[in-house]
């Protein structure tokens, strides 16, 4: 208010009643790191530029095909190619089919293996509510041959300077609090090791992220070998910033792609003429399907889908192979989903949640079954302490997320999710909250409103039951002042300090229940 007063009258001066508050910052905006169909905002293109959609229809409009605009109907948004190749014997690894008495295998052509575009969607249906996706590319040439049967997939189109150069184009994103690289284990074991190194990094650096990583062999495991590659993956990790990360295993099975997304476009790299022979064989013809074939050969006016219904509708054979290869499709790596979980979690119960006993959705089931024991080497690691959380299948239960560590699984205070996940969020809301106070006077009044509104903040939280203790002043201290923070020296250079100390509440990861018996009265 204007202290030159010099007219007669009546003046006004308004005082605030409420003293500053601390906002909560929100805790589950993840950012898709991958391949996408292409990438357009408003006409212009937009790779490496991070944009943040709310819905899939979003997603579409920015990174999808655009629809045809004689028909109106979209390409398929990830079309890839599947190869029916007959075999001499049954291959030592991996699936194998008998169809007409001859062993064959359906494997994919590695270069057209992609993963983001149903990681979004199946994050969307699991409970995200927004996240950016930074487009690294679209999808790259195919090298026309599968994937040896059951060898690792790794996708020459995917480029660890690409998905690296997506990383740091989110370093000017503070608001992002979880990295997902779903297309990360189509590298080799090595540059996938290189990644989640840099990531971690970052996430350090930063302060106010988590990545979420797969592991690589997740998607077809060894019944015996598989913990050869956890090892793989732990030694590829590092040692830096390990409460940042937190990792899943296996893969899972989905129901993200429609039985109805898959054709004979994905089959032998689009040659329908390939499947005249397997679906019209000598030992038991079938014309129909010569006819229909032949109809598409010759270009006939009916449209993909039309022209799969009747391959289908003639062959139940020809039905039997799009089955499987719509289940190999939907093999998915699970960073995604959990990413949706996590979401979900933060908003119906709290970040301080542990996002574990949660039953994803569109998961039908896990590539390899998990029992007590083979997670025991997973969960606890005592030369690494690197803990990897299981999805198990429960039967009776079906498909849960069964563990809640960081890979800083050794940690006393940085071992579970979400009491990391806490305390960045506490961090991140006093951060922007006490900016409000730089340039104010370093005195005895704003130390006090400072720790005042501190105090009603996490005074809330622990009404909310993100912190443990049976009143406020168990579950967390804000000390700020002369003498107990900061020294004479310290407010002559100016500088504040704040000591907050909180309890967060950890997970009950072992429930113990002791029943003995107690000898009958009479």
């Amino acid at each position: 208010m204007a202290t030159d007063r010099k007219t007669p009258g009546v003046y006004i001066q308004e005082l605030d009643a409420f003293p500053n508050s601390v906002a909560q910052v929100e805790t589950a905006i993840p950012a898709f790191i991958g391949y996408t169909p292409q990438a357009a905002l408003n006409g212009k293109p937009c790779w490496f530029e991070p944009v943040k959609v709310h819905s899939m229809g979003e997603f579409l409009a920015v990174f999808g095909f655009s629809a045809d605009p004689v028909t109106g109907q979209s390409p398929p948004q990830y079309a890839p190619s599947y190869y029916i190749t007959q075999q001499k014997k049954a291959p030592a690894k991996g699936d194998y089919y008998t169809f007409n008495g001859n062993v064959y295998t359906i494997e994919p052509d590695p270069d057209t293996v992609y993963y983001l575009y149903n990681s979004v969607k199946l994050f969307f249906e699991n409970g995200g509510t927004q996240a950016y996706i930074v487009s690294t590319g679209g999808y790259g040439p195919a090298s026309g041959s599968p994937v040896d049967a059951g060898a690792a997939i790794v996708n020459l189109n995917v480029k660890l300077a690409d998905l690296t150069k997506g990383l740091k184009a989110l370093l000017k994103f503070p608001d992002v609090t979880l990295y997902v690289f779903p297309e990360a284990t189509l590298l080799s074991s090595e540059e996938n090791g290189t990644l989640m190194e840099e990531t971690l990094l970052q996430c350090g650096n930063m302060q106010t992220a988590m990545a979420i990583f797969d592991v690589i062999g997740g998607r077809a495991p060894d019944p015996i070998l598989w913990p050869q590659d956890i090892q793989v993956f732990r030694n590829n990790t590092g040692s830096n910033s390990l409460d940042r990360g937190v990792a899943y295993y296996p893969f899972l099975n989905t129901t993200a792609a429609a039985i109805d997304d898959i054709t004979y476009g994905n089959l032998n790299g689009g040659k329908v003429t390939t499947l005249s022979e397997l679906l019209n064989p000598a030992s038991a013809p079938n014309p129909a399907v010569v006819k229909i074939i032949d109809s598409i050969v010759e270009g006939n006016k009916l449209t993909v889908r039309e022209n799969n219904a009747a391959l289908m509708n003639a062959s139940k054979l020809y039905q039997q192979i799009l089955g499987i290869v719509q289940a190999k499709v939907n093999i998915l790596p699970p960073s995604g989903i959990m990413a949706g979980v996590y979401s979900l979690v933060d908003a119906t119960k709290g970040v301080w949640t542990a996002p574990a006993n949660v039953a994803p959705v569109g998961v039908t089931d896990v590539t390899i079954r998990l029992s007590d024991q083979d997670q025991a080497g997973l969960n606890v690691d005592a030369v690494s302490g690197k803990s990897i959380n299981a999805i198990r299948f429960f039967n009776g239960r079906g498909v849960l997320v069964w563990g809640a560590r960081t890979l800083d699984g050794n940690s006393q205070d940085w071992r579970y999710i979400n009491v990391r996940r806490t305390i960045t969020m506490i961090e991140q809301s006093a951060k922007h909250a006490v900016m409000a106070y730089v340039f104010e006077p370093n005195d005895a009044n704003t130390w006090a409103a400072v720790k005042g509104m501190l105090d009603n903040f996490l005074t809330n939280l622990w009404r909310d039951g993100a912190l443990q203790g049976a009143k406020p002043s168990d579950a967390f201290a804000v000390q700020i002042g002369l003498g107990s923070t900061m020294t004479a020296q310290d407010v002559l250079d100016n500088l504040m300090r704040v000591n907050v100390m909180v309890a967060v509440t950890h997970p009950a990861e072992f429930i113990i229940i002791t029943i003995e018996q107690q000898q009958a009265t009479t």
